[in-house]
């Protein structure tokens, strides 16, 4: 049940995040995506590890969407002064930090099929955004973006459940010696 509350969720923020940012406004995906942040700390059984995972993503995907937009590959619509990453596409970054657990727990320990599933599904994301919602636009020639968001994220998917893994394996780990030593 949680699986699918989790993806409907998901993807509730995901339209709202750029249909907003389609019509230039980065606020009702900021405010989507704090909603569901929320509520993903309030049902995660495993906090801790879900917010090393959201730190994690949002360095990893300022990083990376910063790179892409000063390598003239990508540009978004309803930017911000702070960063060439929109605070939408940042507030994604941290959503789909709260869904490696719920939903991508098979990839876990299959990091090829990660990194498959990520080299093929981010950049299909991107092109909704673009072609269906105008949020975000590839600069040609294209191909470079798409190689890109392919390779970025067929790097980030397989990292991001690698470590999920590792920390929750760690935090049972440690709930069992804490148990024992009582």
């Amino acid at each position: 049940m949680m699986f699918w509350l989790t993806l409907f969720a998901y993807e509730a923020v995901w339209f709202c995040t750029v249909s907003g940012a389609g019509h230039g406004l980065a606020w009702p995906g900021v405010l989507a995506a704090a909603v569901f942040v929320t509520w993903r700390l309030f049902v995660s059984r495993h906090v801790a590890v879900e917010c090393r995972l959201l730190a994690v993503s949002l360095v990893l995907g300022a990083a990376m969407e910063t790179f892409w937009v000063r390598a003239g590959w990508i540009t978004y619509t309803a930017t911000w002064s702070l960063l060439p990453a929109p605070a939408w596409i940042l507030a994604l970054w941290a959503c789909f930090a709260f869904t490696i657990l719920p939903l991508f727990g098979y990839l876990q320990s299959r990091p090829w099929l990660a990194a498959l599933f990520g080299a093929i599904g981010g950049p299909l994301s991107y092109a909704a955004a673009s072609d269906g919602w105008h949020a975000a636009h590839v600069i040609s020639p294209s191909w470079h973006a798409w190689c890109a968001l392919a390779v970025g994220w067929g790097l980030a998917l397989p990292l991001l459940t690698t470590l999920a893994r590792r920390w929750t394996q760690a935090t049972a780990t440690s709930r069992a010696q804490h148990r024992s030593a009582l």
